[in-house]
């Protein structure tokens, strides 16, 4: 089966400092972590709220997902962290 993401949301936790989403791969649910610095183009993140970066994420949406995919299928795990280097350096120049 492939990775698909039929529930659109989307959470900030501003604990870890990240924005968490779901993937599905047929019954398996894979859980997708984001830090949020990676939208941080200033190191503003302490001046950033929740709105902000849920905004910044679903400008992005398309992208990050198939960013998440092309993860998913080198990693094939339950729970992956997606980085900078995942994206390349043009994520931060997107927001």
């Amino acid at each position: 089966m492939t990775l698909a993401f039929p529930n659109p949301t989307r959470a900030y936790d501003e604990t870890r400092g990240l924005i968490r989403f779901i993937g599905h791969d047929g019954l398996n649910q894979v859980l997708f972590l984001l830090p949020v610095v990676l939208f941080d183009r200033d190191g503003a993140t302490n001046r950033r709220k929740e709105h902000d970066y849920l905004l910044a994420f679903d400008r992005l949406r398309d992208r990050i997902l198939a960013t998440a995919r092309q993860a998913y299928q080198s990693r094939r795990r339950h729970t992956i962290e997606l980085d900078l280097s995942a994206f390349g350096s043009s994520l931060q120049s997107a927001t």
